[in-house]
């Protein structure tokens, strides 16, 4: 496909350009005109449907009989498609395919087997603020939510702790696929860190066949030898996608969540008052700025959604960040509350790709949040009107940097 710049002004004036730093840096005031009417159909490399309202961007997830997961080099996105290889993940998979790989892997994110991580997660929290109050300033990102998530999910899957700042690089540069406009060449650097990944893991899947371990890794071997549930290219595929989603989701997490306390001085001193209030203030802080924007789809059939109209083949923005702030749904969307109830954001999707690792997602996040509120008495932010930069994404919506002050 030849290169392509997105006309990203539709004919009711709705303006929609991912790909430009200043829509990412707040793209909320940018979906609210996508509320007041039916899905548009808004033309980036060929039409794709902006799907933004709650109650349209829930039965699209629900729907994966006629919203494919599994099609995204039918849409432009050749490149970030062959990024994982030819072989599926859950993320981009549809049934039967994701039923078999799911039930595979799910037994790694059980609640109790979450509540056995959790020690060492509390471990691994207090280390990095440690480090943040030796040196006498906390940067939420290169501090802790950069490393945290990461050296967790190393951990499950048995990768030495010199190789966690590699990971974290190669996480990053995949990450930054997305904000490749379709139809352009993907960069040498993201294509080499790719390269070196699945070199990587293919050489841990290789050497677990001979030498097991008690890491996840040389679980999902075993399966694959015993019964042959799993391909070499599925397993490799999962690894990959575990260090990916499970690394990016919950650093974004964090630190978006701190940035919002810290905006919200009110709703962090309450959360001190009241730490009960944890498990809804992390549902807020996802429905409120959470840290995926879109997940995408495309239409496996001519259909309707919400009244509009939509071909069969047609890319599908499914925006699950508008549909968090949908004022239809959620009364005074644009407030930050950490006792709000009841709160069904779909931060972490709906339907059969629901996040797996939600569980764990939310166990990380608290800790690591309630650790620095601790350890940190008059923490706040240490230059509220300095403007923030977001990484180079779209789907995935995370700071590079939040400086806090903890004197």
């Amino acid at each position: 496909m030849a290169a392509a710049t997105p006309s990203t002004t539709d004919s009711a004036g709705i303006y929609f350009n991912p790909w430009d730093e200043n829509f990412r840096a707040n793209p909320y005031p940018h979906y609210k005109p996508l509320f007041d009417g039916p899905p548009r159909i808004i033309n980036l490399v060929m039409d794709m449907a902006l799907v933004a309202r709650y109650a349209d961007v829930r039965a699209v997830l629900l729907d994966h009989a006629n919203f494919s997961s599994a099609q995204l080099a039918t849409t432009g996105f050749e490149e970030q498609n062959n990024l994982l290889g030819q072989d599926p993940s859950m993320l981009v998979a549809d049934p039967p395919v994701h039923t078999r790989l799911r039930r595979l892997v799910s037994r790694d994110f059980t609640p109790r087997r979450i509540r056995e991580l959790e020690p060492r997660i509390r471990e691994i929290a207090a280390q990095l603020v440690d480090g943040a109050e030796r040196k006498g300033s906390l940067d939420v990102m290169a501090d802790v939510a950069n490393t945290l998530p990461v050296m967790v999910i190393a951990e499950m899957l048995g990768v030495p702790p010199e190789m966690y700042q590699t990971f974290k690089h190669w996480s990053d540069k995949i990450v930054e696929a997305d904000n490749v406009l379709p139809g352009m060449p993907m960069p040498d650097d993201i294509k080499l860190a790719m390269s070196e990944l699945r070199e990587f893991f293919s050489r841990q899947l290789e050497s677990r066949r001979g030498r097991p371990g008690p890491d996840l890794v040389s679980a999902l071997v075993a399966a694959h030898e015993q019964s042959e549930a799993l391909s070499a290219g599925e397993l490799l595929a999962f690894v990959i996608l575990l260090l990916l989603a499970g690394n990016e989701t919950t650093t974004n997490l964090i630190g978006n969540g701190m940035l919002a306390l810290g905006r919200h001085l009110d709703q962090m001193a309450l959360l001190r008052q009241k730490p009960e209030l944890m498990p809804g203030a992390i549902d807020e802080m996802l429905r409120y700025d959470g840290p995926v924007q879109s997940t995408f789809r495309t239409a496996t059939c001519d259909t309707n959604v919400g009244g509009t109209d939509i071909k069969a083949g047609t890319g599908v923005f499914v925006m699950v960040a508008a549909a968090n702030r949908d004022p239809a749904h959620f009364p005074d969307p644009d407030k930050f509350d950490i006792t709000r109830d009841p709160n069904d954001h779909l931060a972490f999707g709906e339907g059969i790709h629901f996040c797996l690792g939600s569980g764990l997602a939310r166990v990380e996040g608290s800790i690591a949040i309630a650790t620095m509120l601790e350890r940190f008495p008059r923490l706040r932010l240490a230059n509220p009107e300095a403007p923030l930069k977001y990484k180079g994404s779209y789907f995935l919506r995370g700071l590079a940097h939040l400086e806090m002050a903890i004197d």
